[in-house]
């Protein structure tokens, strides 16, 4: 696969994409099996996956004050990650890609080269949708970051990072969020409800988010056509081919194109 970004570090060829059917209830443990897939199987490993509803929060929420009585109320709907940034919504009309490698010879000053390469190749696939996406901060977001992809000023893509050893092997953890279908305002309403519940007083904007429903509404089965592309994007490793089933659970694992079932 020819390198998608010139920098210290590159995306490495991932030859399949495991588009997963049906929700995962816990999206954030099944991240930290694939990193250790990974680093056991010594090879990059992708997945495509919605959450349940519910919310994925950073792992310094868990040491506010109202955290105990927040999490209980809401149980399985409340995941934690390991990474920074803030929450994020999950649900249906939202994707996630998890991408996981060895990375060896990475160090933290490669992480910037590791956030520029994915964009670039998620840029890369929504422009065959008719969508320009670039990267940039969009303040009034949930989980803003410099490393969003927006369209015309509003964020279309979150993305997050997370390193971990497993013995002498170091594994990359690259995450997008992609806001497929699912409501801006909704989504929006969501992080401002969770947050006030937290004892933030952090309102979100709905106006600074979009979706690839809204960027291209003209496009007939997004859905399917956006996990394709996303699919033939970090899989171009194998030539074209019928796509083939493996087993591994409720996924479909494609070495080209993607539909879900």
């Amino acid at each position: 696969m020819s390198p998608v970004h010139d920098g210290a570090v590159k995306l490495p060829p991932f030859g399949f994409v495991c588009v997963h059917e049906h929700p995962l209830a816990a999206g954030i443990e099944r991240e930290a099996e694939w990193m250790a897939a990974a680093a056991h199987g010594e090879r990059a490993v992708a997945h495509l996956w919605q959450g349940t509803p519910g919310w994925v929060v950073p792992r310094r929420t868990t040491a506010l004050a109202h955290w105990d009585d927040v999490a209980a109320h809401h149980g399985s709907a409340l995941q934690v990650r390991r990474s920074g940034g803030g929450l994020v919504p999950q649900g249906p009309g939202i994707w996630n890609l998890s991408l996981a490698w060895p990375a060896a010879g990475a160090t933290a000053a490669d992480m910037h080269a590791v956030y520029a390469a994915l964009c670039e190749a998620l840029a890369a696939a929504f422009a065959r949708l008719g969508v320009r996406a670039t990267p940039q901060a969009v303040q009034g977001s949930f989980c803003d970051g410099r490393w969003n992809l927006a369209v015309h000023g509003r964020k279309l893509v979150g993305t997050a990072q997370a390193w971990r050893r497993f013995g002498a092997q170091q594994v990359v953890l690259a995450h997008a969020l992609i806001i497929v279908g699912a409501d801006p305002v909704a989504l929006t309403d969501r992080a401002n409800a969770l947050e006030a519940e937290l004892g933030h007083d952090r309102p979100y904007r709905a106006d600074t988010l979009t979706s690839l429903a809204r960027e291209a509404h003209d496009l007939i089965d997004l859905e399917a056509r956006t996990l394709e592309v996303l699919a033939e994007q970090f899989a171009r490793v194998v030539p074209p081919r019928p796509a083939k089933e493996l087993d591994d659970g409720d996924a479909r694992i494609r070495d080209g194109a993607a539909r879900p079932g």
